[in-house]
């Protein structure tokens, strides 16, 4: 336990070394001098608190908040102090948020506990002195022998010893880590595959070496040592065949694995990423907001100081004959009693800062996002998908963004690709009902049939359909499942209807499919033997390596042995990762249908075939298996390799898959553009293609003056081209500019020319950037978010690629789409599909900002009218720090008499219909740039704070002060008038009408009214008077002092009184009734002509 605390604070690392040597089965070298490391359990712990922490960390955290700690501050002084008011009122409220904030998190971390303990106490099967033995999750160990059974989630990161196939392979879906619900095969070790019993495993003698834990789920680097008939025997080991947690087994009956990462070191775990803060413009207003009241608040307390000096200069004022000092006031220190009546001011008038601010925005922000998720309109009906908020912070942001950047493919299209067309040594193809038919003719002619085709064209198909890495699944859920491991067996009992394809990669599926359908189909693979049917005749290929995918060099191959034994690698990727190493074939020609089919906005790919000599051969192998046995620097060492092999290619020819548009993208692009929104789109596609379908979506126009920074090479071509562009924008008189960008000339752009790039972008209407790495997204958009201007910007993508990007946003939507849910779960927010972003921004944002901005300059001004009759009703005591309300009016105005009303119109209100903000997307304009939370606004309702409360407090004194003719029922005495109208008669009427007002004053400012409204407004009004009479009509025995005792209802027995009380609420609203009827008729927003049109 100890050592567990010290290394999560640092004092302990855990382990040293780069690499971590696991003995399978914990079977330790047996020569006394060996000492096993300690690794951690296999626990895993989402949760913030404990019981024995959860009351220090959470006060910690949240007096970490300004406001929290200046009360605390406050509270403290009214400990130490004789201070004019009671501890209660700074203590109560500060209790009552601390409990409320605390009650919320304890809960939810209650449900974290839950969840955790559900994980660690599920039963598992391992291997423990030659029997299976059931346990908990948690207390697995680094080097178990863990067996897992079909359906099965994978209770530890661990590496395939065997299964019940005779190959050792098992298909497991990643669909909880990355999204991705296609069948991934996983390969065991040949020597240790034949361990299939617990007998055979518990006889094993392996080390597995690999590296630390790190987060990347596709990265794994190790080697398993095994010792046979005292020879030891080397296999590398690579993601195939490691198993992570949270993975699910697929088609499989059982597994075995060894442990490498448990707990909180699982790739798992360690993906558990804490988003970085994300604070919303109105938040960084509501601070700013705060330590302008705090200045307030200090000059009051300064100024209040400093005229009870000056008036007490005066000794019949200093020392009155009814308030004699005391021996030891009198021997004070000066500067210590100054700053003691500086403190008693502060704490007298500490009210201005408004404690419950921070409660009701969160409890505004975290009902208000449950609107998002029950919006029906934002429900997609086919994939049975609703919108879903992860972060309810950043609502209000959604009504103030100013850059949308977007993902082209899965985003703004379907993700759901169709085989269209096809370039085969330079001639060009269509698929027309199964066949390919020729450019020019038609299906009909004698040569439009492919069986007729040899050589080239059928190496071509063959190379589609082998160089890939699909799964195959059966309609019969264990078909796969054979006692012989033979996948092939089925395959050949089923027609090829029962056959379904699953890959990473959907235009992989969509060729695999395509070459099917030509008559080359794809029918199974084992992991050493992948077969294809060539129009019925069945051939087996030998799958000797697979050169993976990456993003950097864009391409994949795999080496076979075709059955003829020749060997030979087929490799397919983009036509700029696969061209340049090309030799032979019709480059050129392939070049120009490359370029042909993304003008058409076809997605493409270019594939391409090398044969080796036995020699050959031999060098490719042994360097392959040299790099991926390595534990050092193996990804460098695999690229070596890699890039060796994939040269001197010959060109068979290329694909043009189509990629469907999303319903409705067209007009949501065109929504945002008159909303005064600019759209960036990102992709990674070739920039033929990405232009075509930025113009059949409508982000670039027809119309357009579309500029170019293509296909630079250094920095001083792309800062002339840079300055040619802004030239051209500048002289051009067109209404709107496009420019396109690829990832090249975007690196050289953003090393050394940021300005004169952003300079151009600023007068680009829409912006298209071609050929992006994932980081490079996520520079953009960094890029503008630090620029002088600082727009709000939003990303919005589906795939795993789109995470750097929507995590740098300072909004990020993430699309349920078909790249898995990794962009999904980094996001702020999840939508179904592209065209809810439309009402997501234009409606809810607009809702939301309207709704925080009124909620937040509310709460500045009550408590400015609550606070000021205060400060003046000093110039009347002498300064002496006499209150003017009672304690308990004090405590609970706002936390019960004026809460709920701005509490309910915050999550209710509507200026206009959400129809008419649908329709008229400029409305969006109207709240652009925080225009509602600006500081002539802040200013504008603190003046306005202000004078009511001159008008509160000198309406009430002129009224009720000297003029006997509005005396009750102008019969009471003159003696007993000094005794109802006291000083606590007149303080009581002063807060009677400010919650009037401040109640009625919300009133005017709502545009919707439901029930809800109704009820909290005037039950507010009511709940005050209910409130009042009772606790003045009753002497209630724990309070030490009566001073409220029958005062209420003294004060409205007058009907003096409901005069005033009906007079200065009317002098304080009627001004603001007329500013709204002038400003509406004489200089109405848009909004407001809109709410006449309703």
């Amino acid at each position: 336990m100890l050592r567990r605390i010290r290394q999560q604070l640092g004092f302990d690392p855990p382990h040293q070394s780069e690499t971590r040597t696991v003995y399978v089965a914990n079977r330790f070298p047996q020569n006394g001098h060996y000492i096993p490391p300690r690794f951690t359990d296999n626990r895993i712990i989402s949760s913030k608190y404990t019981i024995w922490n959860f009351v220090p960390k959470n006060l910690f955290e949240q007096f970490r908040r300004i406001a929290n700690f200046y009360f605390l501050i406050i509270f403290l002084v009214q400990l130490m102090i004789d201070t004019p008011t009671s501890p209660v009122t700074s203590g109560l409220p500060l209790f009552f948020v601390i409990t409320v904030t605390a009650i919320k998190q304890g809960y939810e971390d209650w449900l974290r506990h839950k969840a955790d303990n559900e994980v660690n106490g599920a039963p598992v099967f391992v291997v423990r002195s030659g029997s299976l033995v059931q346990t908990r999750s948690k207390n697995i160990r680094v080097g178990d022998i863990v067996r897992v059974a079909k359906d099965e989630t994978f209770p530890a990161d661990l590496v395939l010893l065997s299964s019940d196939r005779a190959d050792g392979t098992c298909h497991i879906t990643t669909a909880s880590l990355d999204g991705e619900t296609n069948l991934k095969t996983h390969f065991s070790v040949a020597e240790t595959a034949v361990c299939q019993s617990v007998s055979r495993l518990e006889a094993l003698q392996a080390v597995v070496e690999c590296q630390q834990p790190e987060a990347d789920l596709y990265r794994f680097v190790g080697r398993m040592t095994m010792t046979q008939h005292d020879e030891e025997i080397v296999r590398p080991l690579g993601p195939e065949n490691l198993l992570l947690r949270g993975a699910r087994l697929k088609n499989t009956k059982e597994i075995f694995g060894v442990a490498v990462y448990t707990g909180m070191e699982s790739k798992m775990a360690l993906n558990y990423k804490c988003k970085s803060q994300k604070r919303s413009a109105v938040e960084k207003s509501m601070n700013t907001f705060l330590i302008i009241y705090l200045g307030i608040l200090l000059f009051e307390a300064i100024l209040s100081t400093i005229l009870k000096y000056a008036w007490q200069a005066e000794d019949k004022w200093d020392e009155p004959f009814y308030n004699q000092k005391t021996e030891q006031e009198r021997n004070s220190s000066p500067i210590l009693k100054f700053i003691s009546d500086f403190l008693a001011f502060m704490v007298l008038y500490n009210f201005i800062i408004p404690i419950s601010l921070y409660v009701t925005v969160e409890m505004q922000k975290f009902l208000g996002s449950f609107f998002i998720g029950w919006d029906l309109d934002l429900y997609h009906e086919e994939s049975d998908q609703k919108a879903q908020v992860n972060t309810s912070d950043l609502n209000e942001e959604l009504g103030q963004v100013e850059y949308v950047f977007t993902d082209k493919t899965g985003t703004l299209t379907e993700n759901e690709m169709q085989f269209r067309e096809c370039s085969v040594n330079g001639t060009k193809y269509r698929e027309v009902n199964g066949k390919l038919v020729p450019e020019g003719m038609t299906e009909d002619s004698p040569d439009g049939s492919l069986p007729h085709m040899i050589g080239d064209e059928l190496l071509f198909l063959k190379a589609v359909s082998l160089c890939h890495t699909v799964q195959i699944s059966y309609d019969q859920p264990d078909c796969l499942v054979s006692g012989d491991g033979d996948p092939f067996s089925h395959a050949n009992g089923f027609s090829s209807n029962h056959m379904e394809y699953f890959a990473s990669s959907p235009d992989e599926k969509a060729l695999v499919e395509a070459t099917k359908r030509i008559g080359v189909a794809f029918t199974g693979s084992n992991g050493e033997t992948m077969e294809i049917k060539t129009f019925g005749k069945s051939e087996k290929y030998k799958l000797l390596h697979v050169l993976e995918f990456d993003a950097n060099r864009r391409r994949m191959s795999v080496i076979l042995q075709d059955p003829s034994g020749g060997k030979m690698l087929f490799t397919k990727g983009a036509e700029s990762a696969i061209l340049p190493f090309t030799t032979t074939g019709e480059i050129e020609k392939t070049r120009l249908h490359v370029d042909e089919f993304a003008l058409k906005g076809l997605r493409t790919l270019v594939v391409a075939c090398r044969h080796f000599s036995p020699e050959e051969y031999m060098d490719v192998d042994r360097r392959l298996n040299s790099a991926r046995t390595a534990l050092q620097q193996r990804e460098e060492k695999l690229q070596e390799a890699f890039s060796y092999i994939e040269r001197n290619l010959h060109l068979l020819g290329a694909t043009g898959v189509e990629d469907k548009l999303q319903d409705k993208v067209q007009e949501t692009i065109e929504a945002l553009r008159l909303a005064g929104i600019k759209v960036w789109v990102l992709t990674g596609d070739k920039h033929e293609t990405a232009v075509s379908v930025s113009l059949s979506c409508g982000h670039f126009h027809r119309t357009m003056n579309i500029l170019e920074l293509l296909q630079q090479r250094s920095d001083n071509e792309c800062a002339e081209q840079l300055r040619r562009l802004s030239r051209r924008i500048k002289e051009d008189h067109v209404i709107q500019h496009g420019l396109v960008v690829d990832g090249a000339s975007l690196s050289l752009a953003l090393r050394e020319h940021e300005k004169l790039f952003m300079e151009v972008c600023k007068n680009c209407s829409a912006v298209l950037c071609c050929r992006m790495a994932p980081l490079q997204k996520a520079k953009v958009v960094r890029l503008f978010k630090t620029s002088p201007e600082k727009p709000i910007t939003l990303a919005i993508g589906d795939g795993a690629n789109d995470v750097s990007m929507i995590q740098e946003a300072h909004v990020g939507i993430g699309i349920m789409g078909k790249e898995g849910r990794q962009a999904v779960r980094n996001s702020d927010y999840a939508i179904a599909r592209f065209k809810f972003l439309a009402k997501l921004l234009l409606v809810h944002g607009h809702f939301y900002y309207i709704r925080i901005t009124t909620l937040v300059q509310y709460f500045f001004y009550k408590n400015v009218c609550f606070i000021t009759p205060q400060f003046l009703y000093q110039f009347f005591c002498l300064f002496s720090q006499q209150t003017l309300y009672d304690s308990v009016y004090l405590t609970l105005y706002n936390i019960c008499f004026t809460s709920l009303p701005i509490l309910v119109y915050s999550l209710f209100e509507q200026l206009v219909h959400p129809h008419v903000l649908q329709n008229k997307p400029g409305l969006y304009r109207d709240i652009s740039k925080n225009s509602l939370l600006s500081f002539r606004t802040f200013l504008y309702w603190t003046l306005l704070g202000f004078c009511h409360a001159f008008v509160f407090f000198f309406g009430s004194y002129i009224l009720m002060g000297e003029d006997t003719t509005l005396m009750g029922n102008g019969q009471i005495l003159r003696a007993n008038r000094q005794l109802m109208f006291g000083n606590w008669t007149f303080g009581t009427l002063v807060f009677t009408v400010m919650v009037i007002t401040v109640t009625l004053k919300l009133a005017l400012e709502t545009h919707f009214w439901t029930w809800m409204n109704h009820f909290v407004t005037w039950g507010s009004i009511a709940f005050y008077f209910i409130f009042s009479l009772f606790y003045g009509g009753i002497i209630w025995p724990f309070l030490h002092t009566q001073d409220m005792y029958f005062v209420f209802v003294q004060l409205l027995s007058s009907g003096s009184a409901w005069f005033a009380i009906i007079i200065i609420v009317i002098t304080c609203l009627f001004p603001d009734v007329v500013k709204k009827v002038f400003y509406r008729h004489l200089q109405p927003t848009s909004t407001q002509k809109s709410q006449v049109l309703e």
